[in-house]
């Protein structure tokens, strides 16, 4: 198995498989309603929309990177705006997740294991993601997802349980 086959296997566990760290992105969606969705537990926090909104845009972006080798702030924003009013609209905005998912894969596939050492971006900057290589960036991206993972399990949990700040 080569690199870039593994890397696919964790970016595949970390949205919808058995993650070792815990749920998936799929897995801590289950039951998440437009209601818990777009629920704000205080002020300065992100809602569980909010938060696969980002995650949609950032993944969105490791892909267009892994193609063209170029950072840029992602098409969509880093947090792009968004607040489904039903069901029926919070399904589209984790089926966009799913296919931003799809597109990270793809472009995986279409690249082999020596232009993982290459640069995205000549200047490190931490907030753009740039100035690592591919192989920091797709682990990047598993990590990224892993994070906000935990943040949107705590935050159904907290919705659940009805907690407020």
């Amino acid at each position: 198995m080569g690199e870039l086959e593994r890397i696919s296997n964790e970016l595949r566990l970390a949205s919808q498989g058995d993650a070792w760290h815990g749920p998936s992105v799929r897995a801590a969606l289950e039951g998440v309603d437009a209601r818990m969705a777009t629920t704000r537990l205080a002020p300065s926090a992100h809602t569980i929309c909010e938060l696969v909104l980002h995650m949609t845009s950032w993944t969105r972006e490791v892909a267009r990177r892994l193609k063209l080798g170029v950072a840029q702030e992602p098409e969509a924003g880093d947090w792009p705006p968004g607040n489904p009013a039903n069901d029926a609209e919070w399904k589209v905005i984790v089926a966009a997740f799913e296919a931003a998912n799809e597109e990270v894969l793809d472009a995986i596939a279409h690249l082999n294991d020596a232009l993982l050492d290459e640069r995205i971006g000549d200047v490190r900057d931490p907030a753009l993601g740039s100035g690592v290589t591919r192989y920091v960036t797709l682990h990047g991206l598993v990590q990224h997802h892993a994070y906000h993972t935990g943040q949107i399990s705590l935050l159904k949990k907290a919705i659940a349980s009805g907690v407020r700040v």
